[in-house]
């Protein structure tokens, strides 16, 4: 074993460990950091106290955990254990414990000092996962506050070590050799004139045909396993075994995976990710990367999670290729162009830059951190996600302001999705708590494939959800109890009010309370019913409505006899325009579903007023009687909060009074009962509700109505919201003004629009002073012979004005 290559850098790194608090290790595949680097550690001695092992993935834990109790001739559960969700293997000699993120945060939660922990190891951080994110945040404060003497080790296999250097700059590098055997490595085109799953097939069954040993290929997701598992059946030689390998199938199926081929064959492993990293295939040679992966896109805007199937990136192809080197020189065939190999991204996307942060949210919460930039992280946050996760936390009940509420404290310590808490925390009685839990355990890990009909799965009696369900149950301290499926859509409101879901058509479409659009296949015998409560959702990228995976049929009325508080009453008006009347009707409904319509019988004036202010705020300002004085009115005290800002003017944009109706409007609607009557109502007296009599006085004062002329008469200003204030009059009328007139204290001249006798216009100035001296003189001579009969004198700027002709003057 001392011939793997991390072995030439174990004493430089036991050095490290010994001198600094955080240590990273750059180690390629292969290189035994994971199977053989912690026993190593552990025997050195140097370590005072156990030595937590967190590795990314279940499957990955599981058999690291294996694999090091065999180098110690043991079971798991001895020097050697590990710990996951739904089982344990560990015992009261355990000083070694592989565990996965999730019970890392918790162990963290529950104790924070890490009582008994000398060494913390985050392997594969290349991965970036959401919880390694948050580990690393949460152990670098435990080591700032609390434990000094702490020993956190980081290691990869494709570390970004500029990143981690900036955040751990005071932390030792090491690199190891690279991996044992060279690997030669191959770029080839998929076909363009075959599907996927048959192009990699063909592939991958030409290069079984050229080459020995068995194969590893990488596919971004089960579907398309299944499908090119299918192909390649047809392809491959009778002594060729095609194992799957993901994270949904049994311990059995993924074991047969790992292990070697039967003797006298060969095995092809059909993998996603999973496989990247960590697990030791045996007898591995050939590797054929599809170049492609699924992630999860987090949508802050619906809440909902996309699945995106996109190129990997170099990180990644780096490790796929590394999986052919183990045991001897290998190969490894990138179905991808060798130019759109080396254009990949360096390092793939982090999760935590594009994952629903609700769970992380109320992670930090409980540790006490309200504030994410207070902790020390990689990449922080991003605000768009934490926002949208505040929103869905606020809406369980589990935030109140910046803090967890008791029904949220309860929520954290379960260590569930927050949905599931939720669920979970709301439980009461030992049948309800059983039937909670049961749903969770399927929701955690839903059936796949089949029927959508969540009923149908709680009817089953699968192992897996049995054994998570019991320790869910044991979690909230209840022993009995029986699942009932008639407690179920009381519960799954708790997790999921905002998935409660209308039919809106005949082909399999609904709409969900919060407003998305959500669909079944329009075969699907779960279309029938018109309410359904949608748990499990997957936003695709060829709709913009969400498939639904699982939903549960629900009788409206009896889930809200159950759940009352998922309901709102709302007062609206609905106009008739031919009658002229307003019918109140008073809506019931869940988020943006209507359950309910009713009318209002006889409503009181209050009553009516307020679905009249609801009924405007529905349909907008225009339903009003806006008279060109209420427009105009508008429009100056829009003008003078430009004009005049350092006077308190009331906002008079649509948002804003849509927002005051209360306060401007409702007063004037004393004996307002009909839509007649409302079209009737003085909008411009209601406006000047907004003001206080001094501010209207002063909007009188510096933006007036009119402005009276020389000649004595008052003439409108028209105000627009965009342009100067105008003045529309008759020239001979402004005769004896020298300069022109201002308003708002002087700072506005006016828009002069000079009108002809016959009131058409001649002259739009805004220097009325610079017209009479200039432009003035062909004005005169044109109205001289057009208008005989009235004054144009040669200086009008010092001539009395007038309204009349020459006989009458």
């Amino acid at each position: 074993m001392s011939l793997l290559p991390v072995a030439a850098v174990l004493p430089e790194l036991l050095l490290a460990l010994q001198h600094a608090p955080q240590v990273l290790l750059n180690a390629p595949t292969g290189a035994g950091k994971s199977t053989w680097l912690p026993l190593q550690i552990l025997a050195d001695g140097a370590v005072n106290g156990k030595i937590i092992l967190l590795e990314p993935r279940r499957l990955a834990a599981r058999n690291v955990a294996q694999r090091l109790a065999e180098l110690l001739g043991e079971k798991p559960g001895e020097t050697v254990g590990y710990r996951m969700r739904a089982e344990t293997c560990i015992g009261a000699n355990t000083r070694l414990e592989v565990v996965t993120e999730g019970i890392l945060t918790r162990m963290l939660q529950h104790d924070p000092e890490l009582t008994g922990v000398g060494l913390v190891i985050l392997d594969e951080f290349h991965e970036r996962s959401l919880q390694a994110d948050l580990a690393l945040a949460l152990l670098l404060d435990v080591q700032q506050g609390l434990r000094d003497d702490l020993k956190l080790l980081i290691m990869s296999a494709t570390l970004d070590n500029d990143r981690l250097r900036q955040l751990l700059p005071d932390a030792p590098v090491i690199s190891s050799e690279g991996r044992s055997y060279p690997v030669e490595r191959r770029y080839q085109s998929l076909s363009a004139q075959l599907r996927f799953d048959e192009a990699v097939a063909v592939a991958t069954a030409e290069l079984l045909r050229q080459e020995s040993g068995s194969l590893l290929l990488f596919l971004p997701g089960v579907s398309e396993i299944q499908r090119v598992q299918e192909q390649l059946s047809r392809r491959v030689a009778a002594d060729v075994v095609l194992c799957p390998l993901y994270g949904a199938l049994t311990l059995t199926e993924q074991r047969k995976a790992i292990l070697p081929a039967p003797v006298g064959q060969r095995k092809v492993v059909l993998a996603t990710n999973i496989a990247e990293t960590s697990l030791t295939i045996e007898g591995i040679r050939l590797v054929v990367d599809s170049a492609q992966e699924r992630v999860a896109s987090f949508d802050p805007r619906s809440g909902l999670t996309r699945l995106l199937t996109q190129r990997v990136s170099q990180a990644s192809m780096t490790q796929r290729a590394g999986r052919a080197g183990r045991l001897e020189p290998g190969i490894c065939l990138h179905l991808t162009p060798f130019e759109q190999a080396e254009r990949a991204a360096a390092q793939g996307t982090p999760d935590i830059l594009q994952s629903d942060l609700s769970g992380l949210l109320m992670e930090l919460l409980q540790w006490g951190c309200q504030d994410p930039a207070q902790l020390r992280w990689l990449d922080l946050p991003p605000a768009v996600n934490l926002a949208a996760a505040r929103r869905l936390l606020t809406q369980l009940g589990a935030l109140a302001g910046e803090r967890l509420t008791s029904h949220g404290q309860k929520m954290a310590t379960l260590g569930n999705d927050p949905r599931l808490a939720a669920m979970l925390a709301r439980a009461t009685g030992d049948d309800d708590i059983a039937t909670a839990a049961k749903l969770a355990a399927i929701l955690e890990q839903p059936p796949r494939g089949g029927s959508s009909d969540l009923a149908q799965a709680f009817s089953r009696n699968q192992p897996e959800w049995q054994q998570r369900a019991r320790q869910l149950s044991q979690r909230l301290n209840s022993r009995g109890g029986t699942p009932d499926s008639d407690r179920i859509p009381a519960l799954l409101a708790q997790a999921f009010p905002d998935r409660i879901a209308r039919r809106r058509g005949l082909d399999g479409r609904y709409q969900l309370a919060n407003g998305m659009g959500a669909m079944l296949q329009s075969d699907d015998a779960m279309t029938r019913h018109e309410w359904l409560i949608a748990p499990l959702l997957l936003q695709g990228s060829q709709s913009p409505d969400a498939r639904i995976l699982l939903g549960l049929a629900v009788d409206i009325d009896a889930l809200i006899a159950d759940c009352p508080q998922l309901v709102t009453q709302s007062d609206t008006v609905e106009w008739d325009d031919a009658l002229g009347t307003l019918k109140a009707l008073r809506r019931s409904q869940i988020g943006r579903l209507t359950v309910s319509v009713r009318p209002l019988a006889k409503p009181s004036e209050e009553e009516l007023h307020q679905a009249m202010l609801n009924g405007i705020r529905d349909k907008g300002l225009s339903v009003l009687n806006w008279t060109p004085d209420a427009e105009q009115y508008r429009i100056r005290l829009h003008c003078a909060a430009q004009w005049l800002p350092e006077y308190d003017w009331p906002a008079v944009d649509d948002a804003s009074l849509l927002a005051t109706l209360e306060q401007w409007l409702l007063p004037q609607m004393q004996g307002v009962h009909s839509l007649r009557a409302l079209k009737a109502l003085d909008v411009k007296a209601a406006l000047q509700n907004l003001a206080d009599w001094s501010l209207r006085q002063r909007l009188v004062s510096l933006l007036p109505e009119h402005y009276t002329v020389p000649t004595g008469s008052r003439i409108a200003i028209r105000y627009h919201e965009d342009n100067p204030p105008a003045l529309a009059v008759r020239m001979q009328e402004m005769f004896g003004e020298a300069t022109t007139p201002a308003i708002a204290e002087g700072r506005i001249p006016l828009v002069l629009e000079l009108l002809s006798p016959a009131q058409r216009p001649l002259q739009i100035t805004r220097d009325l002073g610079a017209f009479w001296a200039g432009s003035y003189r062909e004005v005169q001579k044109e109205m001289k012979g057009r208008y005989p009969k009235h004054v144009w004198p040669d200086d009008p700027a010092n001539t009395a004005p007038t309204r009349r002709t020459k006989k009458y003057s």
